[in-house]
């Protein structure tokens, strides 16, 4: 059964170490994240889709790199090897709920529904754990708690709209900072031809790609239930 990476208390431990500034984090693997870094966060929306998503998965790991995929629930079943390859690579997986349904436009029972019934599906592929959700359009009910901390973001290259490498890549480019959590979809080629340019060039610059789980902990922020973060710094 595949597990997701980096259970909280190793992230913990981490995120103490970088804010004690004690020089490098050990990181999976053998290899060291240095602390007082530029860190930012991947993440990717409405997968899986095996062509796109497979190819992206294979240059992320040529180049080291982890992400956050939040998926859509109806289409785990037909791509499990992909998501299990996820999980044993290293990325965090989240809930995109199971049919992108805008969570503050329907009643609550089903919008309750829409986040357990994909929540459900990663447990039974994976196993338990925590599957933070990204709502779709970034928008809750009001007071909205679905029990496990829910994610935005703060870099949006609107690359569902121009489908264009250089446009996406480039907003991404301009607008990226440390701490940023950055907005693509896997589903689309011109977005995995973007995300893998983004990361050469950003990594020539000195940054770090981290899960948003470990991008919190290493800014010193504690991961709440129901509490929706925008950017490391929450």
């Amino acid at each position: 059964m595949a597990k997701r990476i980096v259970p909280v208390f190793m992230l913990a431990a981490l995120a103490a170490l970088c804010l004690a500034g004690d020089g490098a984090v050990p990181a999976e693997g053998g290899a060291e994240i240095p602390a007082e870094e530029k860190y930012v966060a991947l993440t990717f929306d409405d997968g899986p889709r095996r062509a796109t998503t497979e190819r992206l998965l294979d240059g992320l790991r040529e180049r080291g790199v982890r992400a956050t995929f939040f998926l859509i629930g109806r289409q785990i079943e037909d791509n499990a090897a992909l998501v299990a390859r996820m999980a044993e690579e290293g990325h965090q997986i989240g809930n995109h709920t199971w049919s992108h349904q805008r969570l503050d436009n329907i009643l609550p029972d089903e919008a309750a529904r829409e986040v357990a019934r994909t929540e459900a599906a990663l447990e039974t592929l994976l196993g338990g754990g925590e599957y933070w959700l990204r709502p779709p359009y970034g928008q809750v009910p009001e007071g909205a708690d679905f029990g496990v901390p829910m994610v935005k973001w703060c870099v949006d290259p609107r690359d569902w709209e121009s489908r264009d490498t250089e446009k996406v890549a480039r907003a991404i480019l301009d607008n990226v900072e440390p701490g940023s959590i950055i907005l693509l979809h896997d589903i689309y080629p011109t977005s995995v031809d973007a995300a893998l340019r983004v990361v050469d060039r950003l990594q020539e610059e000195g940054y770090w790609f981290v899960t948003v789980e470990e991008l919190l902990w290493l800014n010193g922020v504690k991961p709440e239930a129901g509490r929706m973060y925008r950017s490391g710094r929450g």
